[in-house]
This record gives C-alpha cells, sequence and structure tokens, in this order.
C-alpha cells in the first residue's frame, strides 16, 4: 500500500467500520491534540478507549484509563497511536497480540513507522500513518468544509444543525473520489436518544 497518498474511499472504509478506538498516548491535558482528537471522536459515537500508564486507573472524559493495550476487557477494532514514532513497533507487536485482532492500526500526524506498519500488514491489519482521524472524519464528513477550510466535498445540501447549535455533518455524502459510508448513522441515533 502507498502510504503517502489514501484514497477517501479506504479512510471513509475504516472510519465507517471500526466501532472501538484504543487511543494511546492519550494526555488527560485538555490542550493536548490527542484529548482534542478523543473528544471529538467520542462524541461522534465511537467507544473510545484511553491508554496511556501514567493515568492508568484514573479517567478521561468518563472513560478509565488503562496503561497498555492487553488491559483492555474488551475487543478493539482500531488503536490510534499517538506516540512517537520510535515508540511504534511495540504498541503494533502488543495489538497483534490481542485476542480478537484488531483491524486498524493508526498512526497519528507526523508518526510514520515503515517497520511497524510492515508488521502490522503481515498480521493482517490495515496502516493508516501520518493522519488523523478526527481531521479526516472532519473532512469527509464537510464538518470541516463549515469553519472555511477547503475539504474537496462538494454539495449543495446545507447540514441539518443538532442540538446546541453544532454543525455536524455526516460521512454519507458524496465527495469528488464517490462513495458514500452511514458511520454518522451511529451519531444521528445517539442525538436522537436511540442507541
Amino acid at each position: 500500500m502507498n502510504h503517502d497518498d489514501y484514497p477517501d474511499s479506504t479512510i471513509r472504509g475504516i472510519l465507517n467500520t471500526v466501532k472501538s478506538i484504543a487511543m494511546v498516548g492519550i494526555s488527560p491535558k485538555d490542550n493536548r491534540p490527542s484529548y482534542f482528537a478523543f473528544k471529538y471522536l467520542l462524541e461522534r459515537d465511537y467507544n473510545m478507549i484511553p491508554v496511556n500508564p501514567g493515568q492508568a486507573g484514573g479517567e478521561i472524559l468518563g472513560r478509565r484509563v488503562y496503561a497498555r493495550l492487553s488491559d483492555i476487557p474488551e475487543p478493539v477494532d482500531m488503536v490510534d497511536i499517538f506516540r512517537a514514532a520510535q515508540h511504534v513497533v511495540p504498541i503494533v507487536v502488543e495489538a497483534l497480540a490481542l485476542t480478537p485482532r484488531p483491524q486498524v492500526i493508526w498512526m497519528q500526524l507526523g508518526v510514520w513507522n515503515d517497520e511497524a506498519a510492515r508488521i502490522a500488514a503481515a498480521g493482517g491489519m490495515k496502516v493508516v500513518m501520518n493522519r488523523c482521524p478526527k481531521i479526516e472524519y472532519g473532512r469527509l464528513s464537510s464538518e470541516i468544509g463549515w469553519i472555511g477550510v477547503n475539504s474537496r466535498t462538494l454539495s449543495s445540501k446545507r447540514a441539518k444543525i443538532l442540538g446546541g447549535g453544532v454543525q455536524r455533518m455526516s460521512l454519507n455524502r458524496p465527495t469528488v473520489s464517490g462513495g458514500t459510508t452511514d458511520a454518522s448513522t451511529r451519531a444521528q441515533k445517539r442525538s436522537d436518544g436511540e442507541r
């Protein structure tokens, strides 16, 4: 796979398929990028699981923090890594030992490790490097476009404004690359009080 450029359909497919995301390296500080990304994805109804050895046993945004992936008592669909590139291989090796095995290893912006990507791919996992799922979700759902950023998503339809005046859009919108998904259905049901 070419890790320099991912098709929108690949990113959209991942974000639509995964339900639980373990974020390794999340910070409890509300001014850190990992905290923003965690909160954003949690608000879009992903089951977010914080992993940070220094915070283990505590809570971040109401979610229990675990020291390592192997401590999580439930299946994880995706491992989102907020650690420096030199720390990624052991995280991937630990993810490969989980049962069931996560479907995706996602390395955040600035995190690129070819060895870890090869190990994960050899273990049957999808790999994304140097990207942020928060940014990708916002771009593909057109949420970023509403705040003045060119998301490359074309639509003449205005999204519904959900409770509190926050503009939230879905991944169900066609883009110039084509294709749609139903990832936002979970978020819409949540905002309507369904589960």
